[in-house]
């Protein structure tokens, strides 16, 4: 697969948004947040992505280091904003999310998240 444009939502679509991403480079976590999510990521840099609609609230554990967005209607978190290992402003999209895509036919490599 190549960088393609979806559109994705919170269950209540409140919260809508586009981005463009590589699902050949989705990933999952083990730490404590993601594994009891269940998230399957994929990121973009902010400036390929677009909020189209929606406020979220945010949660912060742990270091800080990711601002997880949820709908405040329905509690689904659709992304999560952080800085990459360059500084870049990147988006991590919550792949279940994602309009017309199941995420369990992926393969997404594995993050030992536990460990940071």
């Amino acid at each position: 697969m190549t960088e393609q444009t979806y559109s994705g939502s919170c269950q209540c679509q409140a919260v809508q948004f586009e981005a463009e991403l590589d699902l050949d480079k989705t990933v999952v976590c083990n730490c404590s947040r993601c594994q009891r999510l269940g998230w399957v990521m994929a990121f973009a840099p902010r400036a390929k992505a677009n909020i189209a609609q929606g406020a979220t609230t945010e949660y912060l554990f742990n270091k800080g280091r990711i601002r997880h967005q949820f709908c405040p209607t329905c509690g689904i978190e659709p992304f999560a904003f952080a800085q990459g290992a360059d500084g870049t402003e990147m988006i991590a999209f919550n792949v279940n999310c994602l309009d017309g895509v199941d995420p369990r036919a992926l393969t997404p490599r594995q993050v030992d998240g536990r460990s940071f």
